[in-house]
C-alpha cells in the first residue's frame, strides 16, 4: 500500500498495481544477450548482415555463424571418424593416425565453416542471374502500362507476377506502398536490397523521376534502352570468348587424346608387357582425362554465358 497526502484532506491509501507486459514499453523489454564469441566472429564479417538481408535469409549474423559452426563441426566429425576407421583398418602407425585425425578435423571444419559463409553470396548470385534474365521484358511490360495511362502503383501491381524474381522485387514495393510507405521511399529501399545492378538502376531512376516530377515513362524507356544495349554488348563479348575457348577445347579435348593414345600404343608395343600397364588401364585413364576436359570446358562456357536474353 502507498500513502498519498492531499492538502486539506486526510491521508488516502492507494493500492500499488504490479506492472504487466502491456504496461511495459516495448523498448524496455530486455533482449537476449549475444554470446561474446559469436559477436566477435560477426564483427570479423561486417558485410554478412547485408548479404543475409539481400539473400532473404531471416537470421542475424550471430545465429548464422552459430549454424555454420554446428554444421562444420558435425561434417568434420563424420569425415575425421571415417578417416580414422580407414587408417585403423590399414594398421598404420598410431602417431600418423592421430596426426591425420586432428589435421582432417581442423581442415574440414575450416572448409565447412567458410563454405557455409559463402552460401548467402551464392544465393545472391543466383537471384541476380534470374533477375537479369527477365528484367528487360518486365520493364517493357511496365512501360506499356504507363504509356496506356495507368498509375505507377497499378502498373507495379501488374508486373508483380509472371516474371519470376523480378516480380518478387516489384511485389515488395507494392506491399510497402500498401502499408503506407511513400512510393519513393519504398522504391529506394528495395533498390538498396536488390542483388541486381540493372534492377537497381531502374528503381533508382523511378525514384528520382518521382522526386523531380518528370515523366516516368520517358525515364524508364531511356534506362531500359541503355540496359538493352549493354546486354547486347555483353552477348557479343561472350561470343568472342567462345572462339579461343573452342580452340583450347579442340586441342585438349580432341587432338591431345588422339595423339596421346597413338603415342601410347607405339611406346607400349616397343616396351612390351614388362611395364605393367594393361590396355584396360590405359583406356580407363584416357576416358577419365577426356571426361574431365569435357566437364571443365562445359562448366567454363556455362558460367561465362550471360544470364539474360535480348
Amino acid at each position: 500500500m502507498v500513502e498519498k497526502k492531499v492538502e486539506g484532506k486526510e491521508t488516502k491509501k492507494f493500492k500499488e498495481v504490479a506492472p504487466t507486459p502491456l504496461t511495459i514499453p516495448y523498448r524496455e523489454i530486455k533482449e537476449t544477450k549475444t554470446q561474446p564469441f559469436l559477436a566477435y566472429l560477426a564483427n570479423l564479417y561486417p558485410n554478412l548482415k547485408k548479404e543475409l538481408k539481400i539473400a532473404s535469409i531471416n537470421k542475424e549474423p550471430e545465429d548464422f555463424i552459430k549454424d555454420g559452426i554446428i554444421f562444420s563441426f558435425f561434417l568434420a566429425t563424420f569425415i575425421s571418424l571415417s578417416t580414422l576407421y580407414i587408417f585403423l583398418e590399414l594398421k598404420m602407425d598410431i602417431g600418423f593416425i592421430v596426426f591425420s585425425f586432428l589435421f582432417s578435423f581442423v581442415l574440414t571444419m575450416w572448409l565447412g565453416f567458410y563454405t557455409h559463409l559463402y552460401k548467402p553470396r551464392l544465393i545472391i548470385k543466383q537471384k541476380e542471374r534470374k533477375i537479369d534474365k527477365e528484367l528487360v521484358f518486365c520493364g517493357r511490360h511496365l512501360l506499356i502500362e504507363l504509356r496506356a495511362g495507368m498509375t505507377l502503383f497499378d502498373a507495379l501491381v501488374g508486373v508483380s507476377q509472371g516474371y519470376g524474381e523480378v516480380s518478387e522485387e516489384f511485389k515488395k514495393i507494392t506491399e510497402k506502398i500498401t502499408l503506407g510507405v511513400p512510393a519513393t521511399v519504398a522504391i529506394f529501399e528495395v533498390a538498396q536490397q536488390t542483388p541486381s545492378t540493372y534492377l537497381k538502376r531502374v528503381l533508382l531512376q523511378l525514384a528520382n523521376t518521382l522526386t523531380s516530377g518528370a515523366d516516368i515513362a520517358d525515364s524508364l524507356e531511356a534506362v531500359l534502352d541503355q540496359i538493352s544495349q549493354e546486354q547486347i554488348i555483353k552477348l557479343k563479348e561472350y561470343g568472342q570468348k567462345l572462339n579461343p575457348l573452342a580452340m583450347f577445347y579442340m586441342v585438349f579435348g580432341i587432338i591431345l587424346p588422339s595423339i596421346g593414345i597413338t603415342f601410347a600404343i607405339i611406346v607400349f608395343s616397343l616396351l612390351g608387357s614388362g611395364i605393367g600397364i594393361t590396355g584396360g588401364n590405359l583406356m580407363f585413364a584416357l576416358t577419365a582425362f577426356v571426361l574431365t576436359i569435357q566437364f571443365v570446358f562445359i562448366t567454363m562456357a556455362e558460367n561465362s554465358r550471360p544470364a539474360f536474353y535480348v
